[in-house]
């Protein structure tokens, strides 16, 4: 970590946190296990993902595989909760991640279910080095752990193709939000385990939107994720306070 920042192999890749989700690769498909929250609100984030993508290429949305003939790539795939749903809406899906046993446990996945994804141990930044891009690029619950926010967004934006659109979720850095995604999803739900979120390492969507300024893709829009404790659900809003997405295109 040493490097000039512009250095084309820089890597924003943080130890501590490539560990820790390591430690519970093997969870990525229960439902029930420590990843219980991403698997609650896929669907919602998932949807919004779908609808602005085939929006923005002009796709039709209710089509079998409306993303048919698009290149995506999926930054910080975890388990591939994301990328089996943009192969399976027609996608021609590339999909990293630093920690090598997630990429096992995806790939494997992928294979059960007859999924064809290429699934890479990578970084953003290598991906960069090598003159790879993309018609969409995907970060979801990623920003929040890198050790170097700016130049990893700077990193996915640069993997974006000219007219192409880049996706980022990530948490706010509020008292809300350590209210919700810290005590009330580590330690009084355990959702999650402790230590997983640093709120010092949330991310103000103006610091996002500063990030992505000077990298030539354009923010669109914003939209928040709501968690409603009675009907245990989320939902799509105005409410940026926690989770939130970001659509931004080249």
């Amino acid at each position: 970590m040493n490097e000039t920042p512009r250095a084309a192999d820089r890597s924003t890749v943080d130890p501590a946190e490539i560990a820790r989700f390591e430690a519970i690769a093997a969870q990525w498909w229960d439902p029930a296990g420590k990843f219980r929250p991403l698997h609650k609100f896929n669907p919602v984030r998932l949807g919004w993902i779908r609808d602005h993508l085939t929006a923005h290429f002009g796709r039709d949305g209710s089509a079998p595989k409306p993303l048919a003939g698009l290149r995506v790539l999926d930054v910080g795939c975890g388990g591939g909760l994301v990328a089996e749903p943009m192969a399976r809406l027609g996608a021609e899906v590339v999909a990293i991640d630093a920690a090598e046993r997630n990429v096992a446990v995806a790939r494997l996945h992928a294979e059960q279910v007859g999924l064809a994804i290429d699934y890479r141990c990578a970084t953003a930044e290598s991906l960069v080095a090598a003159g790879e891009t993309f018609d969409a690029v995907l970060s979801l619950e990623v920003v929040e752990h890198v050790a170097d926010v700016d130049r990893f967004l700077e990193s996915c934006a640069t993997l974006v193709r000219p007219g192409g659109a880049l996706v980022v979720a990530t948490i706010n850095r509020t008292p809300q939000a350590f209210a919700l995604a810290i005590v009330g999803a580590e330690y009084v739900l355990r959702w999650l385990p402790r230590g997983t979120h640093q709120w010092s390492k949330f991310v103000r969507p103006s610091e996002l939107a500063r990030a992505l300024r000077p990298t030539g893709v354009i923010l669109r829009e914003l939209a928040g994720v709501a968690y409603n404790p009675l009907s245990d659900s989320w939902r799509i809003g105005r409410d940026l306070g926690v989770n939130y997405l970001a659509f931004a295109t080249r």
